[in-house]
């Protein structure tokens, strides 16, 4: 128990130094934390203090240095003000003075103004006075005038409108003469020079063009093997005939012509498939209504082929290219179109090579005149499907497919139906008129030259003055004699012109026409 209390004591004691140890340390720190803010706030305060005065050093060389700069500009300031009210008094001097100067001008303008008025009101009375003279002397002019034409009406015995129109008769007469002169010297002049120059380019192109002279006509002729071949053409009671007439449209003529059949019909295409089928059926020997169907089928199929292949060809012949494939098998179908018996492909095809070498003469694009030339006629391949001309049904195909505008042109031009814009459009119409015109190219009706002359004699006859016309040289030139004391050798030339003009107009002709006039003066005497 001893040992526990002295173990206890002990405890006791060492803590109360712990505790001791622990105040006076908690003391010292107080001491030094007093003491250690205190010294701040001393350091703090002396440093507060020192900012202060150069805070307010600071200030006062700021104030003092205001005080400078102000005293600095406000001299500036003076001077400037000084400088400007210089200037100012300068300017106003200078503006003064020219105002002083042109107050001295406007005065002595106004002096001349002044000066000049007067001497305009002394010449405006002077004018007046003129004015006034010359209308004195106008009137007694008038007054004399209207007295010598009233003399000159006594004497002549005409009034002032007869004399005037006997005047203007008189000029017109004059004027007619001189231009009758003018035209024949001109006509003259430009004729040699012309028909030179075209008959060289004409003879040339005819001469390069070798297209051989085809003419059709509305029958064909299928030779037979034999006579005997006629009857089983018939058939019984004439079944095989009549299927053949009917499936294409063509009369068969079987006659006593030995070993042949006569196919007649106005559209070419269906006369050619008619002969196709019909050599088809000779030849296989089966002849009856269910055959010649299937051989006319196979013969529109054939001929369809042809109508293509003659399309390329005439293409090919002449050089075109690029045209439209419908365009190319309605070249073709031209091949069973004739004109006045001539064959239109044929003649398409010389019209464009001909066109192609005048063209060429002249400098002009020979493509384009070779293309103008193959389509100019291509409404005639259509025109018994379609209403309307050749011309029209031409220019609406040609549109319809794309063709170039000159060619276009060229088509509805080269009968005339409008006037031709371009050298080619001009170059196809004679190309035209050289093909249709060639001896032996179209063979005409007897009935349609018999009207064709006489139209052209009534024509004729049909201006004043002329006595007799005769057309001759089977229409190509026609012959005028007139009255000498009503048509004078001056009148000749207008009077063949207004023929031409006339022919031109109101008929259609390949070629051209001569209009010759003749004026014949007889003096007769008899000796006794």
């Amino acid at each position: 128990m001893h040992i526990d209390n002295t173990w206890e004591v002990v405890d006791i004691e060492q803590i109360g130094l712990i505790i001791g140890i622990i105040v006076v340390i908690i003391i010292v720190g107080i001491i030094a934390f007093f003491s250690g803010a205190s010294y701040r706030k001393h350091i703090a305060e002396a440093q507060i203090g020192t900012a202060e005065e150069k805070s307010r050093k600071i200030i006062d060389d700021a104030i003092k240095a205001g005080e400078a700069k102000k005293r600095e500009v406000l001299l500036e300031a003076k001077e400037e003000n000084i400088r400007v009210k210089n200037e100012l008094d300068k300017e106003v001097r200078e503006r003064r003075n020219e105002l002083q100067q042109m107050e001295k001008r406007l005065l002595h303008k106004e002096e001349n103004i002044d000066r000049k008025t007067v001497t305009l009101e002394q010449k405006e009375e002077q004018l007046q006075r003129k004015i006034d003279k010359a209308d004195k002397t106008r009137e007694e002019a008038e007054a004399l005038h209207q007295k010598q034409l009233e003399e000159l009406e006594r004497i002549s015995g005409l009034t002032l409108t007869e004399a005037k129109q006997y005047l203007l008769r008189t000029i017109e007469e004059d004027v007619r003469h001189e231009s009758a002169i003018m035209i024949k010297e001109i006509e003259a002049k430009t004729k040699l020079e012309a028909d030179k120059k075209a008959k060289e380019i004409i003879t040339n192109a005819i001469q390069k063009c070798a297209v051989d002279h085809v003419v059709d006509t509305t029958v064909s002729v299928v030779p037979l093997p034999n006579d005997e071949m006629k009857g089983r053409i018939i058939g019984r009671e004439g079944r095989n005939i009549r299927t053949l007439e009917t499936l294409t449209g063509i009369d068969l003529i079987i006659d006593d012509t030995p070993e042949a059949v006569i196919l007649s019909g106005f559209d070419p295409i269906r006369r050619e498939v008619a002969r196709i089928a019909l050599e088809k059926l000779i030849v296989d020997g089966r002849i009856h209504p269910a055959r010649i169907e299937e051989m006319v089928e196979k013969a529109k199929k054939e001929v369809e082929v042809l109508i293509r292949e003659e399309g390329e060809a005439a293409t090919f012949e002449t050089g075109v290219h690029g045209l439209h494939p419908e365009l190319i098998r309605l070249l073709g179908k031209m091949k069973f179109r004739t004109s006045y018996g001539q064959n239109v492909l044929r003649h398409s095809i010389e019209v464009s090579n001909l066109a192609g070498l005048m063209a060429s003469e002249l400098g002009l694009d020979v493509r384009l005149a070779k293309r103008a030339g193959l389509l100019h006629d291509i409404g005639k391949s259509v025109d018994y499907e379609v209403e309307g001309s050749h011309v029209s049904i031409g220019v609406n195909l040609c549109r319809k497919y794309g063709e170039n505008a000159t060619v276009i042109n060229a088509v509805e031009a080269h009968h005339g139906d409008v006037d031709p814009e371009t050298a080619i459009a001009v170059i196809v119409q004679a190309a035209d008129t050289i093909s249709a015109a060639r001896p032996g190219a179209r063979r005409e009706t007897l009935e349609t030259y018999i009207k064709r002359l006489q139209k052209l004699e009534e024509i004729a006859t049909s201006f004043k003055g002329v006595e007799k016309s005769y057309a001759i040289q089977a229409g190509r030139e026609v012959r005028i004699m007139v009255t000498p004391e009503e048509v004078d050798d001056n009148g000749l030339i207008l009077l063949a012109r207004d023929v031409t003009k006339r022919i031109e107009n109101d008929l259609e002709y390949p070629g051209q026409i001569k209009v010759s006039i003749i004026r014949e003066t007889r003096a007769t005497e008899y000796a006794k």
